[in-house]
């Protein structure tokens, strides 16, 4: 890691869960210095830069794991990997645990050596340090005035190893993250967000535990969608919709793209959009949740508060949150998952 982060520079300047990492040196830069609080901010870089990051891999209490930027600092989800087309990532993994696992990327290349998964001996032994390398390319011409699609996508990251050899005790226990591929030229956000669906938890909670997101009306906000377990399910937000395509956004008036507010989220998928903050006027609190009935009703549900352009509360905003939290929500969630909190106020 970046001796500037590890002297605390990192931590003062952005939170860990959210990291764009832009050096051939290996120093982590957050989004957020790149100017993403600009309206129309767009990603520009040169193609072909090594990122190079450590992340540890950690036992956290309830019997979960997480992955982190520095030790100590694991989470569930893990940190936001982001790159640019045609950018690779040099990818530490420190096992700071007893258990074997790994990391293993969806969307981008990687040899054999980087696999992260048991078949092709790719992984990190209790107290091992591994380095993984996933590399990203840009779309290209191909016969027929054809293209082969390029790496620009919302993907994500996992174990492949913990428990069994497809890492389903890592995955159960909280052992993933998201992987952004941005193209050159793409807006970039002001807040992201990553929702996990995994069983019949997010982000390994239950309500009215599960996360509350916030922003400011008119602010840009990433949402990036991912789904594990073994059940499937359906992300709806609340007042706002995007276009179903890579970006969530229509690239001209004439273009044909669908807008959805409701999208499946199945187990291995994942999916990302942006949208405006209250969409114009709707500043309040909107819930976020998975349309199975009975998914929602089991606490697969939460919340998403956009204040105020100023930060401030707007009107009955506090009061929906306390009747979230008050509400009796069913009991027939999984609970099978590790460390998920049961409570139910």
């Amino acid at each position: 890691m970046d001796k500037h982060a590890q002297a605390g520079w990192f931590n003062r300047l952005v939170s860990r869960r959210s990291v764009l990492a832009t050096s051939a040196l290996g120093l982590t830069v957050p989004a957020v210095a790149l100017g993403m609080a600009t309206p129309e901010s767009t990603a520009q870089t040169t193609s072909g830069v090594t990122k190079k990051v450590t992340i540890y891999a950690e036992a956290l209490p309830g019997g979960l794991f997480g992955y982190g930027l520095a030790r100590g600092q694991a989470t569930i989800p893990g940190p936001i990997l982001e790159c640019y087309e045609g950018d690779t990532f040099e990818i530490t993994l420190v096992n700071t645990t007893d258990q074997r696992l790994s990391i293993h990327p969806h969307g981008v290349d990687y040899t054999t050596d980087s696999d992260g998964s048991p078949l092709n001996a790719s992984f990190n032994n209790p107290g091992e340090t591994r380095t993984y390398i996933w590399r990203t390319k840009e779309m290209t011409a191909t016969a027929g005035r054809r293209w082969i699609p390029g790496s620009a996508g919302y993907w994500h990251y996992h174990d492949h190893a913990m428990g069994t050899d497809h890492g389903t005790k890592g995955i159960l226990t909280g052992l993933y993250g998201a992987l952004i591929v941005r193209r050159r030229g793409d807006i970039l956000p002001d807040k992201q967000f990553t929702v996990v669906f995994n069983e019949m938890a997010i982000n390994n909670k239950s309500a009215p535990n599960t996360p509350m997101f916030e922003a400011n009306l008119g602010q840009r906000v990433e949402w990036i969608a991912i789904g594990h377990g073994t059940q499937f399910h359906t992300f709806h937000l609340h007042a706002h919709r995007w276009a179903d395509n890579r970006t969530g956004y229509l690239e001209g008036p004439s273009d044909p793209t669908p807008s959805i507010d409701n999208k499946d989220l199945n187990p291995g998928s994942s999916f990302g959009f942006q949208v405006i903050a209250g969409d114009g006027e709707r500043a309040g609190t909107w819930m976020y949740h998975c349309h199975v009935q009975n998914h929602a009703e089991a606490g697969m549900v939460g919340l998403f508060l956009v204040r105020n352009a100023d930060g401030s509360m707007p009107p009955g905003a506090q009061e929906a949150i306390d009747r979230f939290r008050g509400h009796m929500h069913s009991a027939t969630q999984n609970s099978s998952m590790p460390g998920m909190d049961m409570e139910h106020h």
